[in-house]
């Protein structure tokens, strides 16, 4: 049940960030309310605290982008909102390893359908 309370409170934030809409809990609420999905009551204020501190754009053109490094970038916010500590310093972006092309099958001097 949790998964369809975090997935509802998810896409009412994108909604109202669609529309231009100022994130917060009452209307994460107010939407999940009118899609008729139930949720426990602290997921739509942590899901606004979550997007008051983190940019929603940035969240959507970067998912992926850093590999398994994202979900700690996305929650360093969080820890240091909580712990009152630094930020992390952004993650060094990897540098693409080149990869030797392939040899094709007429090199060789067959091939798979001969």
């Amino acid at each position: 049940m949790s998964s369809a309370g975090e997935a509802a409170c998810s896409y009412a934030a994108l909604i109202l960030y669609d529309d231009g809409i100022p994130i917060t809990a009452e209307k994460i609420a107010t939407l999940v309310k009118a899609a008729n999905v139930s949720v426990e009551s602290y997921w739509p204020s942590l899901f606004a605290k979550l997007f008051e501190k983190c940019n929603i754009e940035d969240l959507i053109t970067n998912v992926g982008a850093a590999g398994a490094g994202a979900p700690v970038a996305a929650a360093a916010p969080v820890a240091a909102g909580a712990g009152g500590g630094a930020a992390a310093p952004p993650p060094a972006e990897e540098k693409k390893k080149e990869e030797p092309e392939e040899e094709s099958d007429d090199d060789m001097g067959f091939s798979l359908f001969d």
